[in-house]
């Protein structure tokens, strides 16, 4: 279908009226009459679009697990309810909603004994006075300077056999080089417990900032794998570690499958769709940049269908993308509408003309 800017133009020449004034003979010459425009209408600008027909809410599935296929309940055409089985798969290293659940309870009673440890050492850690009114970041940034000083202080020093000779080329008291080189190694040896006992208030509070975070983890794939409800939300995480069991993420209609018993499925790529086909949306695929400032969200529009010609649908813009597609040398712009009117005879990827309406 070729897409279609519709201009109804209506332009009328300009219209001269001429008045000739007779006058008598051997009177004046005749006269003009000021011209008169008639102004040109303008036109009114008809935006007409083409589109693909898709549900507006579907999900395609991919395994996350390779294995062997060893069961498929349903068929293409089914209807589905939320969590519904569709296929088990067979692997030594998948689970099923059992056993992950086992396994997370496993998993989030750990990692509450690791964040209780690692809570019972930071608690029990003497922080140096010296540290007061610092985090414990900023104590290792402060203690690493000082023993980079204290290292740089004590480098002349570091071998006190050599002889060191001043301005005057006069040598050196060996004793008196031997202790300040005493001294600057005390200082060195000083910051470097200082910076190590402020690595290890760092290190303590790593430790259990990674503890709970992990804790966290577990509670979370752990209330997921319990929810009665199997909501959408948490539909990710059981299919990840439930992923012995292939399982409808919403109530819908299975529309594509393509898992047999008894084959090998690979991860990773989509093996089914499952689509809720109560309600529909057009998606646009030509409307270029100076088309689409025209429109806005909630605007009412008419499709109609080439399957369907006979029928007008009702539906509004639900949504006007923010990047573009370059499609034969135009910059154009993906529209969604939502079809407000549904007919039967409806199918996914049916053809769409839509009239977007002031």
């Amino acid at each position: 279908m070729e897409k279609i800017n519709k201009f109804t133009t209506v332009t009328l020449g300009t219209l001269f009226t001429l008045s000739m004034i007779l006058t008598a003979c051997g009177s004046g010459a005749a006269k003009t009459a000021t011209p008169v425009a008639i102004p040109t209408i303008n036109p009114n600008k008809v935006i007409i679009s083409e589109g693909r027909v898709e549900p507006l809410h579907f999900a395609e599935i991919a395994l996350n697990a390779s294995g062997l296929v060893s069961d498929v309940l349903s068929k293409e055409g089914d209807q589905l309810q939320t969590g519904q089985i569709i296929a088990y798969l067979k692997n030594d290293q998948a689970q099923t909603l059992d056993t992950a659940r086992a396994n997370a309870l496993q998993q989030l009673t750990k990692t509450y004994q690791a964040t209780r440890d690692a809570q019972f050492k930071l608690d029990n850690f003497d922080i140096p006075g010296d540290f007061a009114g610092m985090t414990s970041l900023q104590a290792a940034a402060v203690t690493l300077k000082k023993l980079d000083e204290a290292r740089d202080a004590f480098e002349p020093y570091k071998n006190q056999g050599d002889i060191k000779l001043d301005h005057g080329n006069v040598l050196i008291d060996t004793g008196v080089y031997k202790n300040t080189a005493k001294m600057y190694k005390k200082r060195l040896d000083a910051a470097w417990i200082n910076y190590r006992k402020a690595v290890e208030w760092l290190d303590l509070e790593s430790a259990l900032e990674t503890a709970n975070a992990q804790y966290v983890q577990a509670q979370k794939d752990y209330d997921s794998l319990q929810d009665p409800s199997f909501a959408e939300d948490t539909a990710g995480i059981r299919a990840a570690l439930a992923n012995a069991e292939v399982r409808a993420p919403f109530a819908g209609t299975l529309t594509n499958l393509d898992l047999k018993g008894g084959e090998y499925a690979a991860s990773g790529t989509p093996v089914l769709t499952v689509a809720d086909l109560s309600n529909w949306v057009v998606k646009t695929t030509d409307l270029t940049e100076n088309e689409v400032v025209n429109l806005s969200e909630g605007q009412p529009v008419d499709i109609t269908l080439d399957a369907i010609p006979n029928v007008t649908l009702k539906g509004n813009i639900l949504s006007i993308a923010q990047n573009y597609t370059e499609k034969q040398g135009d910059i154009v712009y993906k529209v969604t509408i939502l079809l407000t009117d549904i007919t039967p005879s409806i199918r996914w990827g049916m053809t769409a003309k839509v009239n977007f309406l002031h």
